[in-house]
């Protein structure tokens, strides 16, 4: 059952979420800048004007800015916040030109603009390696680890490392399906189809029910097959980490590349609103619940930004490819085309996903009854 949540909270989870994903990320180009001697001139959390900020020792503008849905790191040598290249930056002194983003080697701005998706997607390792560690592995196979003793299962003679492959008829190859398909269906008996050493049988089960009181008071009845999952080692937990963050990355590809063929509706799309929405509703559930979202969006980031859309890392990375191997730089002209391109595209896909969020929130159909 989903929650609720205040809009202060809402707002308050949106902030815990946002904000420190933009500021690793943003991080990740600084860092990898600093490394090899790039000015930076700012360093901004949000766009737009400035509402506060300092400026250190090194020149380097800090700063927060009014619209918090987005950051960036403005190098020597850029022309905006985008990156774009100033076609100024050749008349520059050269002590001052070889401090530019422009002036270092190909494979250098590579790395800088590369290392912010990278801080994203550590960021979701860190993270899902700490809820393995705590929870256990949410994407293991559904192989039983443990069977509680008197449980459904027990009674059921399933027995440590059995595999259930379906429920109700509906394959499954992960632990979360089985409990999300498990959990709906307190005191039903259900079927399950259970391989033992390569040998399937079909065993039918009726779930215990195991009522809960959420934070905000409410009871819930959730069904119980009494199976639990292998624990993961604090040494294998990191691989596992690893792992699991790559192959969400891949079902994320998978869902993109299912929309553009048309596959799947572009309603799926959600943008800031539903963010928030989400953001609120995890942090009601508890911080673990928060905790589990931020690594996913944090998984996000990264992969949206690695996309060839001018504007975006990945639009960088792509010419700095040709580049490297035309043996020189896109022209100028074509780039700054390039990217406003891409930044009208981007425009687009906000309001596109706005539009979405305001739908799932049921604003067009309650407009259209005071119309009708």
């Amino acid at each position: 059952m989903t929650q609720s949540p205040g809009i202060l909270i809402t707002i308050v989870a949106f902030a815990l979420v946002i904000g420190p994903l933009i500021f690793l990320h943003e991080m990740g180009h600084y860092l990898a800048g600093r490394l090899f001697g790039v000015k930076i001139d700012a360093f901004s959390i949000g766009f737009g004007n400035e509402v506060f900020g300092f400026t250190d020792k090194r020149g380097t503008r800090w700063k927060f800015s009014w619209l918090p849905l987005g950051g960036y790191v403005k190098f020597a040598g850029d022309m905006n916040a985008a990156s774009v290249p100033d076609h100024d930056w050749l008349m520059l002194p050269p002590e001052e030109r070889a401090r530019t983003l422009q002036g270092r080697p190909v494979w250098q701005r590579m790395i800088v603009v590369a290392a912010g998706p990278i801080a994203n997607f550590v960021v979701a390792i860190v993270l899902l390696t700490g809820f393995i560690i705590g929870y256990g592995d949410f994407m293991a196979p559904p192989v039983a680890g443990t069977v509680v003793a008197g449980s459904p299962a027990a009674v059921a003679g399933i027995q440590p490392d059995d595999r259930i492959t379906a429920f109700d008829g509906r394959a499954i190859t992960t632990f979360s399906e089985l409990a999300a398909l498990t959990q709906p269906n307190p005191g039903k008996a259900v079927t399950l189809t259970v391989e033992h050493e390569g040998v399937s049988r079909t065993v039918t089960v009726k779930l215990d029910v195991q009522t809960v009181t959420t934070k905000s008071g409410k009871t819930l009845r959730l069904g119980l097959l009494g199976l639990q999952r292998r624990p993961v080692s604090l040494i294998e937990a990191p691989f596992v980490g690893v792992r699991r963050t790559f192959e969400l990355t891949g079902m994320m590809a998978k869902g993109l590349g299912q929309i553009i063929v048309g596959q799947r509706s572009v309603k799926e799309l959600g943008g800031p609103l539903k963010i928030a929405q989400v953001s609120g509703q995890q942090l009601a559930l508890g911080w673990d619940s928060l905790i589990w979202l931020v690594a996913m969006i944090s998984i996000n980031l990264g992969f949206i930004n690695l996309l060839p859309v001018p504007i975006l890392d990945g639009g960088h990375l792509f010419f700095y490819a040709i580049e490297a191997i035309r043996r020189r730089p896109v022209p100028p002209q074509v780039q700054e085309w390039a990217f406003r391109g891409g930044l009208a595209a981007i425009l687009a896909l906000m309001v596109m996903t706005t539009f979405n969020d305001l739908d799932s929130f049921g604003l067009w159909k309650n407009l259209a009854g005071l119309i009708g």
